[in-house]
């Protein structure tokens, strides 16, 4: 494949997944929770369907954490696909449409229940057509990534793509969690409001053009420097990986976990805890072009080890804060909730960074060490612990906050006056100090990429 060598096409090309991306936060975030009346205060009958439950929340719940778990394991046969792929085009061009095609599909479906009340049949339907679209969704996004370890040839290179991404993950964050709610808020059904964005997942076309494949059907010494393997023996290369697994225990279990619950019932909390959405996500959101480049000078001074306990306890500090807005008067619970959310801006854009950067560094090693081609399947991997986790945050634990809402957190005092829902925060930031802790165990080789000084010895060496 063709190095992009030029920073414009690397800034193009970190654009390409904004789109799609998009897309999975709205199926996610807001489609999912808008089957279920509970946990939403205001503009129920705009954040929901019909301004009725759809489906059996229990069983829901439980089709969830099956879909996520669906999501994860289905990444593997579709990594090993687009590693494996012969054809005259390439491996990741043709791989990239196979996926995006009826990925949306699968989201135009998820807007159409079969009945208007709540049933099996809708639970059933929505369940596997969320399952579908999880399934041509990571199809796409694992292409895309895996070409991360690829298209750059050094780490200054995949850092900057990496960075670039993230930024572009808050450029879509603002439109998920700043412009969607505002539209919603102004009487827009949830519904009317996905299909309108659903045109920016042609961003993913970038790839197509950017991207100088050689045929991958021909039997070239070139192309065959890395060579694919098949599913199984190129999972067994990932799971033998020890810095690799590590790295997923902290980052793709334990802080997924926190992440996930609180993107999944964010509206939730917000609608809970009295608080306006749109301005307060704006402040999280604006100043992460400006806190990304703290982050990047932190990790080339301390590497990303260092950087990534700095952004797990600043958004910890955060969560904690906006669970105490809830206490607040209403007088009071603006201002608070503005000064937590500038503070999670420290944080938000770096946890894509990370989410990219490590991965990729962690495949591009093992392709040049092995000579194997396992640049997908590590993200797909990721993808499985994700899934997994993500089924745990907004299948169960999300899943019993809605359904028990209604009832106090606790009994007595202060407490009394927070419905559940209110604590989301709370929870996250204990999954953060966990993952914070947790970190100790990380290897050096993770802990000390990016630092400057390394980098400029690994090149001399090399």
């Amino acid at each position: 494949m063709r190095k992009l060598t030029k920073r414009s096409q690397l800034l193009l090309y970190g654009c390409s997944g904004i789109g799609v991306n998009l897309l999975n936060t709205i199926i996610g975030t807001y489609l999912c929770s808008a089957l279920l009346t509970g946990g939403f205060v205001n503009n129920v009958e705009s954040w929901t369907y019909l301004n009725k439950d759809l489906v059996i929340a229990s069983v829901w719940a439980v089709m969830l954490v099956v879909a996520k778990i669906v999501d994860g394991v289905i990444d593997l046969p579709m990594s090993s696909l687009t590693d494996n792929l012969r054809t005259r085009w390439g491996r990741r061009r043709p791989a990239l449409m196979i996926g995006w095609i009826p990925m949306i599909i699968a989201y135009l479906l998820f807007l159409v229940p079969l009945n208007a009340g709540v049933s099996l049949l809708n639970t059933v339907w929505f369940a596997l057509i969320l399952c579908i679209f999880y399934a041509f969704y990571t199809l796409t996004m694992v292409t895309y990534y895996a070409t991360f370890a690829e298209v750059v040839d050094n780490e200054s290179d995949r850092v900057y793509l990496s960075s670039v991404k993230s930024v572009c993950d808050v450029i879509y964050f603002c439109i998920g969690f700043a412009l969607i709610p505002l539209f919603v808020n102004l009487g827009s059904n949830i519904r009317i409001v996905a299909l309108m964005f659903l045109p920016l997942a042609c961003t993913m076309f970038i790839p197509l053009f950017l991207l100088k494949e050689e045929p991958s059907n021909l039997q070239t010494d070139h192309t065959e420097r890395v060579r694919p393997v098949n599913l199984f023996k190129s999972i067994a290369h990932c799971v033998k990986n020890k810095d690799f697994l590590i790295w997923m225990l902290v980052h793709g279990i334990v802080f997924n976990i926190g992440m996930t619950l609180f993107l999944s019932g964010i509206n939730e909390f917000f609608s809970t805890a009295g608080l306006p959405m749109t301005p307060i996500m704006a402040c999280s959101f604006g100043p992460v072009p400006f806190t990304i480049i703290l982050y990047n000078k932190v990790v080339k001074k301390k590497g990303v080890g260092f950087a990534y306990r700095y952004i797990l306890i600043t958004f910890a500090a955060a969560m904690a804060l906006m669970t105490f807005a809830n206490f607040l008067p209403d007088s009071a619970k603006m201002a608070v909730g503005i000064v937590s959310a500038l503070i999670a801006s420290f944080s938000i854009g770096a946890f894509f960074s990370v989410g990219y950067t490590v991965p990729a560094h962690i495949a591009a090693e093992s392709n040049k060490k092995s000579g194997i081609m396992t640049s997908s399947m590590i993200f797909a991997v990721q993808g499985l612990f994700e899934g997994v986790s993500a089924g745990v945050a907004s299948g169960i634990l999300l899943t019993y906050i809605k359904d028990h809402d209604g009832h106090l957190a606790e009994t007595g005092n202060w407490f009394e006056t927070v419905r559940l829902a209110g604590y989301i925060p709370a929870a996250v930031a204990f999954f953060c100090i966990l993952a914070c802790i947790l970190t100790v165990f990380v290897p050096k080789s993770i802990s000390r990429l990016g630092i400057q000084n390394d980098d400029k010895t690994t090149k001399q060496e090399d």
